[in-house]
Order: C-alpha cells, then sequence, then structure tokens
C-alpha cells in the first residue's frame, strides 16, 4: 500500500498541508469515548454490589486501550485486573460485564452497518467488488458435508466442556468462577438507570464517529466529502479493526483508504489520509495510557 509511497509528503502533510485546528477539536471526541466506556462499565458493576471510583475505572480504559496497541485484546483483561488491584472489584464478574459490553456494542455497530448500508447501497457494492469480498463467494467454499461436520464439531466441544465443568471435582472452582461470569453477563438487566446506560453506550459511537469524522476537515481532499462518506468510512473500519493488529493497523489503512477512492480520493491521498489520521489517533491512545498508569500511580488502594 506504501510500496511507492514519497515519505517526504508525510513531513510536508504534517507541516503544511494539514489544519492541526480541526485534529486538535477532534481529540476531545475522542478522549471522551472512552470516558463514557468508563461510565457505562461502573453503572454495568453496580447491580454486582461493585462500587469502583470513576477515575480509577477511566484511567482503567485508558490503559486498557494503550496496553492493546503492543498485545491486541489484552486490554479487556488488564483493566479488569486493573480494578481487582485497585478497587478489590471481583475479577470474574468484570470479565462478565466486559463481554456483556462487547455484545451491546456489537449489536450498535451492526445496527449501523445495516442502517448506513441502505443508504449508501451502491457505495458498499462497488466496496466489495473493489476488495473481492463476497458474502456468497466465501459461503460457497463450504459444503454440505463441511457444514455438517462444523456443527457436530462445535457441539462436541460444547458437551465436552459442560460434562467436564460440572462431573469433575477439579473443576469445583472454576464453576464458581463461571458463576461470578455469568453474573457479570447479565448484571445489565439489572442497572439502575436504562436510559443511562443506553445514552452511554450511543455516546461512546458518537464521539469515536466525531473523533473520525472531524478529520476529513484537516485535507482539502476530504473537506468536502460529507458526513455520510465519513460514516460509510467509519463503519468499514469499525469492522476493518476486528483483525487482531494493533489499532487495527493494516486492514483499517486498506478499508479506509478504499472507501475514500470510491468517493473520488486519488490513491496517493487517501493513503496519506490514512496513515496520518492513524497515527495521530494512535498516539492519544498511547498519551491517555500514560496518563492512566501515571494517575493510578498517585491512587491510593482500597484496602
Amino acid at each position: 500500500m506504501y510500496r511507492e509511497f514519497h515519505w517526504d509528503d508525510v513531513k510536508r502533510a504534517l507541516q503544511s498541508d494539514m489544519s492541526w485546528s480541526w485534529m486538535l477539536l477532534s481529540f476531545p471526541f475522542g478522549i471522551m469515548a472512552q470516558v463514557f466506556r468508563a461510565l457505562r462499565w461502573r453503572q454495568a458493576l453496580a447491580p454486582l454490589g461493585e462500587k469502583p471510583r470513576l477515575h480509577t475505572c477511566i484511567n482503567a480504559v485508558f490503559i486498557s486501550y494503550a496496553s492493546s496497541l503492543v498485545v491486541p485484546r489484552v486490554g479487556e483483561m488488564l483493566r479488569c485486573g486493573i480494578l481487582r488491584r485497585w478497587e478489590r472489584t471481583n475479577f470474574s464478574k468484570g470479565i462478565g460485564t466486559v463481554v456483556a459490553e462487547r455484545v451491546i456494542d456489537s449489536t450498535l455497530v451492526i445496527m449501523l452497518a445495516l442502517i448506513t448500508a441502505a443508504c449508501q447501497i451502491p457505495v458498499f457494492m462497488n466496496f466489495f467488488a473493489k476488495t473481492g469480498v463476497s458474502l456468497k463467494g466465501f459461503l460457497g467454499t463450504f459444503t454440505t458435508t463441511g457444514y455438517l461436520v462444523t456443527i457436530l464439531s462445535v457441539i462436541l466441544i460444547l458437551c465436552t466442556v459442560v460434562f467436564l465443568v460440572w462431573r469433575l471435582n477439579f473443576f469445583s472452582r472454576t464453576r464458581a468462577v463461571l458463576a461470578d461470569l455469568k453474573d457479570g453477563l447479565f448484571s445489565v438487566r439489572y442497572v439502575q438507570s436504562p436510559f443511562l446506560f443506553l445514552f452511554n453506550s450511543v455516546g461512546i459511537w458518537v464521539c469515536y464517529y466525531l473523533h473520525f469524522y472531524l478529520t476529513f476537515y484537516c485535507f482539502q481532499y476530504t473537506a468536502s466529502l460529507g458526513a455520510m462518506a465519513a460514516l460509510v468510512a467509519f463503519v468499514v473500519g469499525c469492522f476493518a479493526v476486528l483483525v487482531p493488529t494493533p489499532n487495527g493497523a493494516g486492514p483499517w489503512h486498506f478499508a479506509v483508504k478504499t472507501v475514500l477512492v470510491l468517493y473520488g480520493v486519488n490513491q496517493m491521498d487517501g493513503a496519506m489520509f490514512v496513515l496520518v489520521v492513524h497515527t495521530i489517533q494512535t498516539l492519544l491512545v498511547a498519551a491517555l495510557g500514560l496518563y492512566g498508569v501515571s494517575a493510578l500511580s498517585l491512587t491510593k488502594k482500597k484496602s
């Protein structure tokens, strides 16, 4: 993607071609997305009898995102560990709430993707054509026998796990852990204010979108594309980051650049945009993580 890229152009873009005012204006939304996540997480923990301090939750989320830049997906476990150490919360219940959060986030992203796709069907069709992505072609690689073997294998694995967990005395402690996980997973059903929980959930993704959308105004070639083009790129980028790379690096670049090209942006300009935006936003995540570590070092642990 960057094989024929002139790196001197990056320096020029950062020094003169890019509007730093718009980039800096996008930062508060990137920060608030993580704050909303901490607020929602704290709310999900409340029905379990856990009452961690808000600033600890925020710093734990900051650190979790930054740590995932080094080892993808490790942040979710780490933030539960931080609360366990500083707030004496139950680790397994914390993991359960994180899983529940991910289910809710996935549901919201899928709903957003469906709405966006319905509004921009031609763009998505062109995207699939250019990237070679075809659900029909993917599913066509599986035969009837393949489906049956896959289903039977999943059932066999589940039955084996259930047998080991519930029948062997060695897993007596595991049953308690699974019970805590279950409590955490279903804690969202008992949150004190469902409307506030929904507000925090939507707030996360609105802030993520604005954090991305405002960067369109940093460059002349993306400033006129509009909110819908940014939404399409945002949705496609959300699915691209599912690939376990640091902050989605690589898949996100390719996916978002492809969308920009579909909207008429030059290939090199699109590559420049995704490189600069992703790098700066990643540095913001890292900076917040460092802040979280510093703040926690000054935070007294609950006894």
